[in-house]
């Protein structure tokens, strides 16, 4: 589709938003059906609790513009995903928000499509290097803040020394949640390899186990993901016996009940719902009236935090699937 037509696309969509009747549709090419802009959404989630809610996000701004939404996740394999982007662009995809939690992996599919003349965000991981990218912003949160903020949270409950197991080893975002973690905690922050933790949250449940009765100092645990927190580290402190502080990232419904329970301390919400949602619409906007948002730096949509003064609240847009 010409730029002359997105343009004359965008003129419409804010008549309407308006309340204003658009004018007349011209016989020449300036007008177009919404439908024919494709933002394709290729990010590496396995569509799981928390991959579904970006994906829901995603598909209701495709919704609310009139426009077609192409999500694809490729369950962690950073090859699948790179092969989906260049196959989006071959498929037709006008704009493309893919996450980055291994950017090496998708630059050249990434820099082939800025090179094809696609805008591009990425979205959820990425934030230090969406420009390596040829992306324009980034949609998520900065880890390392998120990780900071979780370390100021550990030091109001007087911790000496925190565990941060990272399940997933090529992740550079969650390293980056540790790196924050021992920026800002006034204890000892340790690394812990729980890579491949997601796929057997018994055998990461032993492992962590194995590590708290190796250790007595140890009293916290900073999840890098919900299902680690609730499936994996809190199992692991109650057969240990321990009684423990647990703050994890992200959300899950067991979670949520561990902090209505007062068994997990907080979670921070980077708002997946938003990522997906607000990556459609900067790329809609980029497409239709040239905005590049985000002066050149990320957009970001966390963190927030989920502990017991709020739990209510988040449960209820939870069930709703908007959280």
């Amino acid at each position: 589709m010409s730029i002359k037509k997105y343009a004359a696309l965008a003129a419409v969509s804010v008549l309407a938003l308006a309340g204003c009747a658009a004018p007349a549709a011209e016989t020449n090419d300036t007008a177009a059906p919404a439908s024919d802009i494709k933002v394709c959404v290729y990010t590496h989630g396995d569509g799981g609790t928390f991959w579904s809610v970006a994906q829901k996000g995603a598909e209701q701004a495709g919704e609310d513009l009139g426009i077609e939404v192409d999500y694809q996740g490729s369950t962690n394999d950073a090859a699948k995903q790179a092969a989906t982007i260049e196959a989006g662009v071959a498929a037709g995809c006008d704009a493309i928000a893919a996450s980055a939690p291994d950017p090496e992996a998708i630059k050249s599919a990434m820099l082939a499509a800025a090179d094809a003349g696609l805008p591009l965000v990425t979205m959820n991981s990425g934030s230090a290097v969406f420009r390596d990218l040829g992306a324009f912003t980034h949609v998520g949160q900065d880890e390392r803040i998120a990780g900071q903020e979780a370390g100021k949270k550990f030091n109001e409950m007087g911790l000496k020394h925190v565990l941060c197991p990272i399940q997933e080893a090529a992740n550079v975002g969650l390293e980056e949640r540790c790196a924050g973690l021992a920026d800002t905690f006034n204890g000892k922050a340790e690394n812990f390899n729980l890579d491949g933790g997601l796929a057997d949250l018994t055998a990461a449940a032993a492992k962590l186990q194995a590590a708290l009765a190796a250790d007595d100092t140890i009293d916290g645990i900073f999840a890098l993901n919900a299902d680690i927190a609730a499936k994996a580290a809190l199992p692991a402190a109650e057969a240990a016996g321990k009684s423990l502080k647990i703050g994890t990232v992200d959300m899950s419904p067991e979670a949520l009940d561990a902090i209505k329970a007062g068994t997990i301390a907080f979670a921070i919400d980077q708002q997946q719902y938003a990522q997906g949602y607000m990556s459609v619409v900067l790329l809609y906007l980029n497409l239709t009236n040239a905005h590049e948002l985000g002066g050149g730096q990320p957009v970001y949509t966390g963190p927030g935090f989920v502990t017991a003064d709020n739990v209510d609240t988040v449960m209820g847009l939870v069930s709703a699937g908007s959280r």
